[in-house]
């Protein structure tokens, strides 16, 4: 039986990007609202941020949306959430994530989605969380990332066991496999020390 009740999805907002990463936010959204679990993200509209959102939205899910003010003022926060959750900054966003979240799951994305990533990536291995992060590698989109972190252990600065902080799959279906195989995650970290 799955520990997990509440994933945090991190993703890009840019437009223009191809369409299966945009199924592919679409299934994960449809997905998560299916099983009753509460979608968390970062309370934007566009780019894979929004139709993550609208999709679980569709199916009657539960999102809460974590945007800061400067971002907000642009205009791109998400008016339909469940709760929009509006911040003084990109630290307090990250961190209410986390304390929101009982599983990450990293949709392609750009600089915004690889600052999460290695944040929630080093603060497990820091020992601060202990909960599952999934990488969706659509189409190999991660593999150049992937590449790096493995790089990075070849060349001493990541210790062998470095693969057991995070799980990879190709297909949406495959995250669920994952999550459902999940104890409950301790909740251990003191995330107020970050």
């Amino acid at each position: 039986m799955s520990g997990v009740a509440s994933v945090c999805v991190y993703c890009g907002a840019a437009s223009g990007i191809g369409e299966d990463y945009k199924r592919a936010a679409h299934a994960l959204g449809s997905a998560i609202a299916d099983r009753d679990w509460q979608l968390v993200y970062g309370g934007g509209r566009v780019g894979l941020m929004g139709i993550v959102a609208d999709a679980a939205l569709s199916r009657g899910g539960s999102v809460i949306g974590i945007i800061p003010s400067h971002i907000q003022r642009r205009e791109v926060e998400h008016l339909g959430l469940s709760e929009l959750h509006v911040v003084d900054s990109m630290h307090t966003r990250k961190r209410m994530m986390v304390e929101r979240a009982d599983a990450f799951v990293v949709l392609p994305g750009g600089l915004g989605t690889l600052d999460e990533t290695f944040e929630i990536l080093t603060w497990k291995q820091l020992g601060l969380h202990a909960k599952p992060i999934i990488i969706v590698d659509i189409g190999g989109y991660w593999r150049p990332l992937l590449a790096a972190i493995d790089h990075a252990q070849s060349q001493g600065f990541l210790q062998p066991g470095y693969h057991a902080l995070f799980s990879v799959v190709e297909q949406i279906e495959d995250v669920f496999a994952v999550l459902e195989r999940q104890p409950a995650p301790p909740r251990l970290a003191d995330i107020s020390r970050l």
